[in-house]
C-alpha cells in the first residue's frame, strides 16, 4: 500500500513537469528528512479529484496538494504547533489546521521546515 502510494506520488510529481513538480519533490525529500519513518500515503480519490498526496506518522502529517499557482501544504494540526519562522502563511483562521503555500520562485526555511514536521510527528506521537 505504501509503495503504491510513493508510486503515485511519483507520478504526480512528474505529470505537473514543471515548478510545482520539482517544489514537491523538494518538500516531500525534506519531510522523508525529518522523519525518517514517515508513511507516505494517497487518500481522497474520487472521480473529480485524482486524490492527494498524505504524508503520516501517528496520524496525518501533512497533505501536499497543487494547484495551478501554489503548492499548498496542509497541516491537519497546525494550529497546535509552534511556528517561531512563520512558515504557515495560509488557512490561519481555522481552529485546526494551518497550510503554507509555496508560490512559483519562493524559497522555503528548510531548517524551520524541518523542524516544523518534527514538531508535527512529536504531536502525532503524544496524543
Amino acid at each position: 500500500m505504501a509503495d503504491d502510494a510513493s508510486q503515485q506520488i511519483d507520478a504526480r510529481i512528474e505529470g505537473l513537469g514543471d515548478w510545482r513538480g520539482e517544489t514537491l519533490s523538494r518538500l516531500r525529500a525534506l519531510i522523508k528528512q525529518a522523519d525518517p519513518d514517515v508513511v507516505e500515503e494517497w487518500k481522497w480519490r474520487k472521480a473529480t479529484n485524482p486524490g492527494v498526496p498524505v504524508w503520516s506518522h501517528d496520524g496525518i502529517i501533512c497533505t501536499g496538494e497543487t494547484y495551478k499557482s501554489v503548492v499548498k501544504l496542509t497541516f491537519f494540526k497546525g494550529a497546535s504547533l509552534d511556528d517561531p519562522s512563520g512558515l504557515f502563511n495560509s488557512s490561519l483562521e481555522g481552529n485546526t489546521r494551518r497550510a503554507i503555500d509555496v508560490h512559483e520562485g519562493e524559497e522555503i526555511d528548510e531548517q524551520a521546515f524541518v523542524a516544523l514536521i518534527q514538531a508535527a510527528v512529536s504531536l502525532n506521537e503524544s496524543r
